[in-house]
């Protein structure tokens, strides 16, 4: 019987059901591994990878210096002011030198967009290391290949690709990687930290658009990619002073690498990189207002030999292992517990000098080691160490380590991973792919529960002290969380601790200062701040804003009506700080009530005339003016105002104010129309624009605004309860 059957299906060979399956199988194996080969749906993946992970911080607070950069700065608030941008530094009255108007213009449009909705602000930040991730899946694939195969020009190198599919898989992997990374969580959920992602993208994209244009057949088209690439290039310096280690990584690779490029087109390329330099030095210029010098502490050459390594070290385990995260990373040898037996941190310290030594003796041995990827290796460890320099503390910065500082040098410790992993043997390469995906939804993970931490304010700092970071100035901002919430004794606590490890320190007695006058410790209250204006001469070259001691001590002799001797104050500390809005608005406020009208207006006259784009200024100048009774330069003053905030309202309130008073009410209703037009959801709005419409007859309407603020009323209300 068998043997019958076994004939007749070898007579029928169709009716082989194994086989058929087998290669029915085989057919849709075929078929979805070209389908995952799509560029576009590898690109959709990494735009999803990169939201999912993140999503915990977009309904995230203001944290640190989201504050003033996406809030009070006054750049941002109006397009009048791009121009502007590139004639400051990125803060005002700070030790830091960042010139980045890019950076000061996203925010712009982003204030333009959203106002001060936070959401809006994260998005962007998601969807510019989103696009960075897009960017460099499709450089590592043009570098991958110039890498392996440096005898095929770069016109052939697109069909090249198609035939070998594996380098878009790899380049995919290493994109997906850095990507999901939780190392650049403080350059993604941190609104403050997009420079890196702008100078990411904009360098990438210049480099990307260089090699566009080599397969560009047309002589137009090409002159205008190369164009392109150069405005991008330009906008990446412009971005994040980092974009100068991109130029100098991609000259690197034209003049080692690209062996099949033309002569003339490599020479007009390092011209073009150098004017771009030329030019951003020219622009870096442009700020009059130099920050105040930082005390210069000089260290040695072998102290930062050895913070070089520590630094290395560090960054090398939280690319392998990233564990302890956190702001305010430092890999300084803590001098205090040297002799007191305190062997866990002195432990950690060698460790990160050890791991540092290590990390360069790999580089090594794996660049020297002959193969077809040592050119990988060669070029990623390049990449990394290039990177890296800036960050090592070769020159003194604002900090000894941070973790969005890997944002560039991770891209070169993948290239360098990947060339490492190509020399496994070919039973120990079959595992990869499962190592990848094991190695992406770890690093996920880890991610998702990192961005997390950026969710409060509270949260943040209360994490950021989990991981054993005792920065006093997480400590300052903890203790002022408690202080606004009233939880004065708590706040106390902190300050004071502060102040046992940095009793110089003015921004924590400042902080102390008030919390014991709001508990009606006046009298120490005043002690402290006299003590922080006294010593701001000194003060003033380790830390900035020591003005605020003087400030305060003045709020608190005006609020004892001993006005004369806040004027003495202010006087004395403006002489110091001409450019400090915050003691010219206290100044003139206590002149103005003084009944000295005419010093108060040139007061203000003389700062606005220095500080056209303050906002502020140029409301409290039309203000002083409309109380002076000149009308003209008031309006003129107020409609400067308006113009410089495109969401706020004040000063279009005070011309309606001003129009009413002089029965313009025609010209009363537009302003306000304008005012509720900035501020839709502000109930205010529509009281003033009910009152000026009864002033004109038009009752109906009156009464339809009025209903508008019960609405508004209604809806908040609605809102709150489940809160």
């Amino acid at each position: 019987m068998f043997s019958a059957v076994r004939r007749f299906r070898s007579k029928i060979p169709h009716l082989a059901f194994g086989d058929v399956f087998g290669r029915a199988r085989i057919s849709q194996g075929v078929r979805l591994k070209n389908y995952l080969r799509r560029d576009w749906l590898r690109m959709v993946g990494l735009a999803i990878a990169a939201v999912v992970i993140h999503a915990p911080a977009l309904q995230g607070e203001r944290i640190w210096d989201d504050y003033y950069l996406t809030r009070d700065n006054p750049f941002i608030k109006s397009p009048l002011l791009i121009l502007e941008t590139f004639r400051h530094y990125l803060f005002v009255d700070s030790f830091s030198a960042h010139y980045r108007p890019v950076q000061n213009i996203s925010y712009m449009i982003d204030y333009f967009f959203w106002n001060t909705d936070t959401w809006g602000f994260h998005m962007t930040n998601v969807l510019l290391h989103a696009a960075s991730g897009l960017l460099l899946y499709l450089l590592l694939r043009e570098l991958f290949a110039s890498l392996l195969f440096r005898n095929i020009s770069i016109a052939d190198r697109a069909r090249l690709q198609r035939r070998v599919p594996w380098i878009s898989a790899v380049a995919f992997c290493a994109a997906l990687i850095w990507v999901v990374h939780p190392v650049h969580s403080a350059a993604v959920d941190y609104m403050s930290g997009r420079a890196d992602s702008l100078a990411f993208l904009f360098s990438a994209g210049g480099w990307l658009l260089f090699l566009r244009a080599q397969r560009t057949t047309g002589p137009s088209v090409g002159q205008l990619l190369y164009f392109l690439a150069a405005l991008s290039g330009l906008l990446a310096l412009l971005s994040r002073e980092i974009a100068c280690v991109w130029i100098a990584l991609f000259l690197a690779h034209l003049l080692l690498i690209e062996k099949k490029l033309n002569v003339r087109i490599r020479i007009g390329a390092i011209v073009c990189c150098s004017l771009l330099v030329v030019v951003y030095a020219g622009l870096r210029q442009l700020p009059q207002q130099r920050p105040p010098s930082a005390l210069d502490l000089r260290q040695s050459a072998a102290v930062r030999a050895v913070l070089m390594a520590r630094a290395l070290g560090d960054y090398g385990r939280l690319m392998v292992f990233p564990t302890n995260l956190h702001m305010e990373r430092t890999v300084e040898f803590d001098r205090s517990s040297r002799g007191k037996g305190d062997w866990r941190k002195i432990a950690a310290t060698h460790y990160l000098t050890i791991l540092g030594v290590l990390v360069v003796v790999t580089f090594v041995a794996t660049c020297v080691k002959k193969s077809r990827a040592q050119a990988v290796r060669i070029f990623g460890a390049t990449w990394f160490i290039a990177a890296y320099l800036p960050i090592s503390n070769i020159v003194q910065l604002n900090a000894t380590a941070a973790e969005h500082w890997l944002y560039l040098p991770s891209v070169g410790f993948l290239i360098w991973a990947v060339g490492c992993l190509s020399q496994l043997p070919t039973s120990w390469r079959r595992a990869i792919p499962a190592v990848v995906v094991l190695a992406v939804i770890a690093l996920s993970v880890r991610s998702f529960i990192r961005s997390s931490d950026w969710a409060t304010e509270e949260t943040f700092y209360k994490r950021t002290f989990a991981t054993g970071c005792r920065s006093a100035r997480v400590a300052l901002n903890l203790g002022q969380i408690y202080a606004n919430r009233g939880a004065y004794a708590e706040a106390e606590k902190i300050f004071r601790a502060v102040l046992e490890q940095n009793p110089n320190y003015p921004n924590a007695q400042n902080h102390l200062a008030l919390v014991l006058f709001n508990q009606g410790k006046i009298a120490e209250a005043e002690r402290l701040y006299a003590e922080v204006e006294k010593n701001s001469t000194q003060t003033r070259k380790e830390y900035p804003h020591t003005w605020i001691g003087a400030l305060n001590l003045a709020k608190l002799r005006h609020n004892a009506k001993d006005n004369e001797t806040a004027l003495t104050i202010l006087e004395k500390t403006r002489r110091d700080n001409p450019q400090v809005w915050d003691l010219v608005a206290l100044q003139s406020e206590i002149l103005r009530e003084t009944a000295q009208l005419d010093p108060a207006v040139r007061l203000v006259e003389a700062f606005a005339r220095a500080n056209w784009w303050h906002q502020d200024a140029a409301l409290a100048l039309g203000r002083l003016y409309a109380q002076q009774g000149d009308a003209v330069r008031a309006e003129a003053a107020l409609r400067h105002a308006s113009r410089l905030d495109i969401h706020d309202a004040k000063a279009l309130n005070l011309l309606a104010a001003m129009r009413v008073g002089q029965n313009r009410l025609d010209e009363a209703f537009s302003a306000q129309r304008r005012a509720v037009a900035r501020q839709p959801d502000e109930p205010r709005q529509y009281i003033l624009l009910s009152n000026i419409l009864e002033k004109m007859g038009r009752g109906d309407e009156a009464r339809a605004a009025l209903g508008q603020v019960s609405r508004l009323r209604a809806l908040a209300q609605n809102q709150s309860v489940p809160n």
